[in-house]
């Protein structure tokens, strides 16, 4: 985020620009093109992205993890949810999305049934996992 705002601050610091009737022409450093270059170059060979999930309940029971799992796809088959092992901890996440403000909708529904749930920060989302829907 800090790198964003450096970019745009240079940005803004190296763009003239010069307004003639409807057309608006922008100069700027060579420099600012290469950053920008690098930027876009650096982003699209990224195979994850960050985001959020929604973890469900973590537990060191095995057995109470995948019934839980199999109770949350009944009620919620809209919602992808899978389990993962971090020892010692058996952890049932769902849902992947890029904003705060989305996962926190759909925590409200969830929390009705499952009051412990909360947000989980996750740093290693697939890019085609994320719902857009809500």
């Amino acid at each position: 985020m800090v790198k964003m705002w450096v970019l745009l601050l240079g940005f803004g610091l190296a763009c003239t620009t010069a307004r003639s009737q409807n057309n608006i022409e922008i100069n700027y450093d060579e420099a600012v093109r290469k950053l920008v270059r690098q930027f876009v170059e650096t982003n699209k060979s990224r195979d994850y992205v960050e985001g959020w999930r929604i973890q469900v309940i973590s537990t060191t029971d095995r057995m109470k993890v995948e019934s839980t799992l199999r109770e949350f796809r009944y009620r919620f088959p809209y919602i992808p949810a899978d389990w993962t092992h971090d020892k010692p901890y058996y952890k049932l996440q769902a849902g992947a999305f890029a904003h705060k403000l989305d996962a926190i909708r759909v925590l409200h529904l969830i929390q009705q049934d499952y009051p412990g749930a909360y947000l989980a920060k996750d740093q290693q989302i697939r890019p085609q996992e994320l719902l857009n829907d809500y």
